[in-house]
């Protein structure tokens, strides 16, 4: 017995190397048959990693050009435009009453500011007794008052300004939309926050054709939209053919129209 106990020990021992072997080459092959499909998992994903975020990337490249061409374009003009004088008429239309339309002579200073110079004989002062013409002169200079602080904010978006513009990129607030003939561009927050610029780019020209701005006042109740015609002068500059402004608040809408460009001293 003792002999037969030896002798299974002995087997046991010699059985011993072999176990381990085949243990150790069982999970070599484990490890093996998990490693190849990861790497194969991890090969798709990086794939379809790629094809996500190429157009992405191709799309920001695009967005990058575009903007620079948007602050190519109105630098160009805007030093084009200091050449000239040009008449401007404003026709304005309070709660449904159309006032008589103003005209002014236009220029830019040589601080950068447009210039105007009213053109025609002055308004007629109000008729009736001293009561009724103090209300209507209130009435006049309040009105003259909110439309300098419209006139003032809605110079924040025309002609766009190329700070903001980049500003607004870094920020993550612009949107690219191919158009017929061009592209429109969307800024969100653009000169305050809850506004909206959208402008549309002629590509083959590299023009801005329109601008359409809707933001407010001090309250955000206070809404104002501005819708902007773009046109060229023969010597190809872009300049603002007509504004429409409608202040929903005040009832008050506001018609601009730029024409008779000349050159400074052709007159």
């Amino acid at each position: 017995m003792r002999k037969a106990l030896v002798g299974s020990l002995g087997v046991l021992l010699a059985a011993l190397p072999s176990t381990r072997a085949s243990a150790w080459g069982q999970g070599e092959q484990s490890v093996t048959r998990f490693l190849v499909p990861f790497s194969k998992r991890l090969m798709i994903i990086g794939a379809v990693m790629f094809f996500a975020v190429a157009p992405m990337i191709a799309q920001n490249s695009d967005l990058q050009q575009k903007l620079a061409a948007v602050k190519q374009s109105v630098a160009e003009n805007q030093q084009r435009l200091h050449q000239y004088q040009w008449v401007e008429t404003t026709q304005l239309t309070l709660k449904g009453d159309a006032k008589p339309p103003k005209q002014f002579m236009c220029q830019y200073g040589p601080d950068g500011a447009v210039q105007k110079t009213p053109m025609g004989p002055p308004p007629e002062p109000p008729s009736g007794r001293r009561v009724k013409q103090r209300i209507i002169e209130k009435k006049t200079e309040e009105m003259q008052q909110y439309m300098g602080q419209v006139k003032s904010l809605l110079g924040m978006y025309v002609p766009p300004d190329p700070q903001k513009i980049g500003q607004a990129y870094q920020a993550g607030k612009v949107s690219l939309n191919p158009a017929g003939g061009g592209v429109t561009l969307v800024f969100t927050d653009y000169a305050q926050p809850g506004d909206q610029m959208t402008l549309f780019f002629d590509t083959a020209a590299r023009k801005i054709s329109s601008v359409n701005v809707n933001t407010y006042m001090d309250d955000p109740k206070d809404k104002v939209t501005l819708t902007v015609q773009m046109a060229s002068l023969p010597d190809g500059t872009n300049y603002v053919q007509q504004t429409f402004l409608d202040a929903t608040a005040k009832k008050l809408q506001a018609t601009t129209t730029n024409s008779n460009y000349q050159k400074r001293g052709a007159y």
